[in-house]
Parts: C-alpha cells; sequence; structure tokens
C-alpha cells in the first residue's frame, strides 16, 4: 500500500471516528450541530456496524433539545429506517465521499423537517401497534333498537363505536336511518380526516382540489342522497336527517346516556395522522389501522393545541352553491329533517399543514406519555353529546 493511501485511510478513519464522538454525544443528550462539532471533536470507537443516518441523528439532536427523551427511545431513533417515498438514510457530509451512487452526504441540521417526520411516523406507528386494540365489544343484546347511522364521519363513527362497544351493533331489518351532518366546510374537513386513517389519502390541497371538480359532492356528505337511498327500503318515517344536535341523533338510535364526540384535531394533527396511517398499515390489517388510527392515536393527537383545518376563502362559492341545493334537495325528500343545515363556517386556522409544525407535534408525541396509557376505553373527551 502506497504512503499516500495510507494516508488517506487513516484521514477516513479519523473522520469515521469523529462521526461516533458525535453518536456517542447525542446518546448522552447533547445538541450540538453536526457542523460545529465537525471542528472540534472527541473521537470515539465505533460503537455499531454502520453509522446511524443523518435523519435519525439530526431528530434525536431536535428531540434532545425539546427534552430529554429516555436511553431506550434514543436507541430506537437511531436504529429506525424513515419509511415511505423519500430518500434513503443519508450519510453525513465531511464523513463520507460523494459518489456517482446514490444521494450525496448532507449536514443534518439542512435537513427538511419532512425527512425528519418521515422517521418520526416509524416510531410513532410502531407505539400505536404496542398500544394494542381496543377492548372487545360486548355480546349483542337480544333487545336492542335497530339503526344504521350515516352522515358526517367525526360525529357518526363515534356514535357508532360507542354503541357497538355497548353490545349494539348496527344493522337489522326496520333500522332506524340517523344521517349526521353540520355545514359542507366542516364535513369536508371531517371526511378527509377520516379517510386519512387509510394508506394513500393525498396531502388536504390536492384532495380538496379533486373534490371541488366534479359538480357534486362526496358521496358520504351528500346528506340527500343518503337519505333518499334508504326510503325505499325503510320508508321514509324511519329515515331521519339531524342538523342540530347530536343528542338527538343518539336518542333516535338509542342511546339514552351521554357521550362525548372526540375532539377535532387540528390541522397539524390531521396531517401527522395521514402520514402514520400508512406505516401502521404495513405492521397490521386495514381494519386494525382503522381501529387503531382511531382509538389510540387520535385521543393523543386531540389533546395537543394546534390551528385548526379550514377551507380556502376562493372554495367558498363552491361552498355557498352546493350548501344551497342540499338545503333544496333535503326539504324536498319526504322524510325527517332536524334543524337546518349551516352556512359554511367562518372560523380561523390554516388552510394547509405545516411540515415545521407537524415535526414539532411528532416529537411531543414521542417524548409524552405512551401511546394508549392514558385511554379510558371510553369514547374520548370532547363535546358532550
Amino acid at each position: 500500500m502506497s504512503r499516500s493511501q495510507e494516508s488517506s485511510d487513516l484521514s477516513q478513519r479519523e473522520r469515521e471516528a469523529r462521526a461516533w464522538g458525535w453518536v456517542a454525544h447525542l446518546r448522552d443528550g447533547g445538541t450540538t450541530p453536526w457542523s460545529k462539532w465537525g471542528t472540534a471533536a472527541t473521537a470515539e470507537e465505533q460503537s455499531g456496524r454502520y453509522l446511524p443516518g443523518a435523519q435519525q441523528l439530526e431528530l434525536l439532536r431536535r428531540l434532545n433539545q425539546l427534552r430529554l427523551p429516555s436511553p431506550e427511545l434514543a436507541e430506537r431513533v437511531l436504529a429506525t429506517s424513515a419509511p415511505g417515498r423519500g430518500r434513503p438514510d443519508l450519510g453525513l457530509v465531511h464523513v463520507l465521499a460523494e459518489s456517482a451512487f446514490g444521494p450525496p452526504p448532507v449536514d443534518p441540521a439542512a435537513l427538511p423537517a419532512d425527512e425528519l417526520v418521515r422517521v418520526a411516523t416509524s416510531l410513532i406507528a410502531e407505539d400505536v401497534v404496542a398500544a394494542g386494540d381496543p377492548l372487545e365489544p360486548r355480546t349483542p343484546r337480544l333487545l336492542r333498537r335497530r339503526y344504521r347511522l350515516l352522515g358526517d364521519p367525526r360525529v357518526a363513527d363515534c356514535l357508532r363505536d360507542a354503541l357497538i362497544a355497548d353490545g349494539r351493533p348496527p344493522g337489522g331489518r326496520r333500522a332506524t336511518v340517523v344521517v349526521m351532518g353540520t355545514d359542507l366546510s366542516s364535513m369536508l374537513v371531517n371526511l378527509w380526516a377520516a379517510r386519512s386513517a387509510g394508506a394513500g389519502v393525498r396531502p388536504w390541497p390536492e384532495w380538496l382540489a379533486g373534490v371541488m371538480r366534479p359538480r357534486r359532492l362526496p358521496d358520504r356528505i351528500d346528506l340527500a342522497a343518503l337519505a333518499a337511498a334508504w326510503v325505499p327500503r325503510v320508508g321514509a318515517n324511519r329515515v331521519h336527517v339531524v342538523l342540530d344536535d347530536a343528542r338527538r341523533a343518539a336518542r333516535l338510535a338509542g342511546v339514552r346516556r351521554r357521550l362525548a364526540v372526540p375532539r377535532p384535531l387540528s390541522a397539524d394533527a390531521l396531517e401527522l395522522a395521514r402520514r402514520t396511517a400508512p406505516v401502521v398499515g404495513m405492521l397490521v390489517t386495514p381494519e386494525r389501522r382503522t381501529a387503531l388510527l382511531r382509538h389510540r392515536l387520535n385521543p393523543v393527537l386531540a389533546a395537543q393545541p394546534g390551528p385548526s383545518l379550514r377551507i380556502p376563502r376562493r372554495h367558498h362559492p363552491w361552498l355557498a352553491q352546493h350548501t344551497t341545493d342540499l338545503r333544496r334537495r333535503l326539504a324536498a325528500g319526504g322524510y325527517a329533517v332536524h334543524g337546518t343545515l349551516r352556512e359554511p363556517a367562518e372560523r380561523g386556522g390554516v388552510t394547509a399543514p405545516d411540515d415545521d409544525r407537524v415535526l414539532a407535534l411528532a416529537m411531543r408525541v414521542l417524548l409524552g406519555a405512551a401511546i394508549g396509557t392514558t385511554l379510558a376505553e371510553r369514547p374520548a373527551e370532547g363535546e358532550a353529546m
């Protein structure tokens, strides 16, 4: 081996030893960025087969800045991989030489928040699955009111879940059909939130733009079409559209005790749930994914403050047009309509999630109480119903 080759190998070992020193610094709770560590650093013996990726190292550094994680969480961060589409685990600049193949090494502090969120969702998904399934529902009661709940997912799904847990599943002959709704802007947000518990749902701006293109409402929140479809099956006297009070819908379905509708998630919580759902889906079946997201992750996210999600003002003419049309069709349906379809909600909030806020939320979730341990087996606290 030539002297220049020996010198090059020694220099490479020194760079790697300096990088392992930074890894040890982060494991101990350090917060020094790599760019500053690289100029005046202590070397460290290699403590693993490979250096962790830049995304994992930067996420751990930022967690250390927020609050010192447990040693177990720190090791999980360093060992996990970023799921989904995006760049693979990246090398540290000034440690690895650039290659003609693969992405170049990076300064971890320069990574966009989106890359760190990818790593965080992998960890959160593992915690969601580890929390376990919600309690099994009670044995179905022999004498119970037959019902079907449709419409606004936020209210209808919560009420249905509570009834199933109480041993009263939906369905049956001559069921009372209850179609629940609020205003179109709120129902659109709630619909995207419900579909975000699945896999492959587009980000809010793209999804909303797709919804606005057709001239008709999405099937699940077209309250008039839902009600009309059930009139020939059960009769108009057994179809009710409830627009004013969720407690009325609960009574029609046979609920006498007070329930609670979960608090709405913030815009950034909705985005974090959307991005976590596909990762959970790689670990469990689609049915379990939906249940775990709804009953394990969402209550944790609901406890975190943040701006609400709203419809951009440019879409308000679309909302006004469809609100007028929906009112007309509900009035002509021949079934009971309780309340009046409200105007699109004029409220504060943001028109899209923000990656930096989503990352901050993901770190708070990782550093908070274990997912599932703070949840009683009952509907989450929120609006009384």
